[in-house]
């Protein structure tokens, strides 16, 4: 019976059940490998696929997923890039017909930090990455990771105004 219930979430409702499964079943979701089109998706499945008799314990749980990813993919459905004011601290959302993922899917983010991303995001607007690191505690190197992902958009390093930053004219 459980299995029918699930077939039909999944025929009926794909993306509740995806949101659903990546929030509860998946066990090493990578937001910068899965989250960033079937391309690189694709990429990382033929190296972990040359590297099989390999793999780490973790390295297999990531395969496990990139697997459903794809499937994901495979079905026409998309991820929306992590937006700093709208993504929860550990559930996957529906949003405009696409998936929304969580702040607990970047690499280096735990499920506390992730919290309190949530937390300080609903405080008001972040000014810069220090203000990010010193009101929701996330450690540089995951501000780092951040940046690199393009999930930080142009926020300066510091709260501090320089005057090269002025514009006149």
């Amino acid at each position: 019976m459980m299995a029918y219930r699930i077939a039909y979430c999944k025929i009926n409702y794909p993306l509740a059940y995806y949101a659903a499964y990546f929030g509860i079943r998946a066990d090493a979701f990578s937001y910068e490998i899965m989250c960033q089109g079937k391309e690189k998706l694709n990429y990382y499945i033929q190296d972990y696929k040359k590297r099989s008799d390999t793999l780490s314990k973790k390295e297999q749980d990531v395969m496990k997923d990139m697997k459903i990813v794809q499937e994901f993919y495979a079905r026409g459905f998309e991820f929306l890039k992590i937006d700093l004011y709208q993504s929860d601290a550990i559930k996957f959302q529906v949003v405009e017909g696409k998936l929304l993922p969580p702040f607990s899917v970047i690499e280096g983010m735990g499920g506390i930090a992730a919290e309190a991303l949530a937390l300080a995001a609903k405080d008001g607007p972040f000014i810069s990455k220090d203000d990010i690191a010193g009101r929701a505690k996330v450690s540089r190197s995951t501000l780092d990771v951040m940046g690199e992902l393009g999930l930080l958009g142009d926020l300066p390093e510091s709260n501090q105004l320089s005057i090269f930053d002025l514009k006149i004219g």
